[in-house]
């Protein structure tokens, strides 16, 4: 029987973990947010825009607005429906990686950082502002997992999760790739921060509407986050005193300033021994991002 790959290096790694805007960060998605656009006559017609657009003209109410009053509608490619086969996410999804891959699309800023926390078997969170359930989220790293990454990108992929396994959990006995893959999956977290789920699982109470809570939710999401890997630290091993550090990348100026704020004023005086670092990418004439470290000494980035 073949031996399988296991990376017993991890041990040596400090904890790093990651948490990623989808949208226009890690892929530019062909998703479409359906508005309606005045016109210099005062009637409004139908007008669809990219997620890039909206980030710029989501506080105009006075050139646009959602049809019928309502941002369900507006928002109606980024939700899932019981009766479609297979989310207009993952459709988006597998069209963004094509046009990466055939050289059609440039790389968002964030993609090879994303590519590159997978293949090292990093921890991470997905936080959105779409509406999707949890799993579709998954489903959709899955789907980057299995068309981006190289075969040899993947083999150290599944070395690095079997590292990770024997060196924290003990485990020797190690099951199928995929298998691996997913135990792993399994482990990170995947926020659409506007899906009924989610807001009823932060608050108990029935989703609002609108679009102008979307930084606050996403507040709430990265917290949980941060709380769930010094969990999951402090449940392997209590003794590590080993520098952890956590990157947040968006590509919305809103989201980024919202961010850093709640960082410097919340989650650095809960977690003073965390290093966290915010990845400005709306300019796309800038590589993965300008950097801003918010909390911490290390300059581990």
């Amino acid at each position: 029987m073949q031996q399988q790959p296991v990376n017993e290096r991890v041990r040596e790694r400090d904890f790093k973990y990651y948490i990623f805007d989808w949208d226009d960060n890690i892929l530019r998605m062909p998703t479409r947010i359906h508005l309606e656009k005045r016109q210099s006559d005062g009637t409004w017609t139908p007008h669809a825009v990219s997620t890039a657009l909206f980030t710029v003209i989501r506080n105009d109410t006075e050139n646009y607005r959602p049809p019928e009053g309502n941002w369900e509608l507006a928002f109606r490619e980024f939700r899932d429906f019981a009766d479609h086969p297979e989310s207009k996410f993952l459709q988006d999804a597998r069209e963004a990686i094509g046009s990466v891959l055939s050289g059609a699309c440039p790389p968002a800023p964030s993609f090879h950082a994303f590519r590159n926390t997978l293949v090292e078997g990093r921890l991470f969170a997905i936080v959105t502002a779409r509406g999707h359930a949890s799993d579709t989220l998954r489903k959709g790293v899955r789907l980057f997992i299995d068309r981006v990454l190289t075969p040899a990108e993947r083999q150290t992929l599944i070395a690095n999760l079997r590292g990770y396994r024997l060196c924290y959990d003990g485990v020797t006995a190690f099951g199928p790739d995929d298998d691996e893959i997913e135990y792993y999956l399994g482990l990170n977290r995947y926020h659409a921060v506007t899906s009924p789920t989610f807001k009823i699982w932060m608050t108990g109470q029935a989703p609002v509407d609108g679009n102008d809570r979307f930084e606050s939710l996403k507040q709430f999401a990265i917290r949980d986050f941060v709380e769930h890997v010094i969990h999951i630290i402090h449940r392997t091993d209590q003794t590590l005193r080993r520098p952890i550090s956590v990157g947040f990348s968006d590509d919305d100026p809103a989201n980024i300033a919202a961010v850093e704020t709640y960082i410097r004023t919340v989650l650095s005086r809960h977690f003073p021994g965390v290093k966290f670092c915010v990845y400005d990418t709306s300019d796309p004439d800038i590589a993965n991002g300008r950097k801003i470290i918010v909390a911490g000494q290390l300059d581990l980035f």
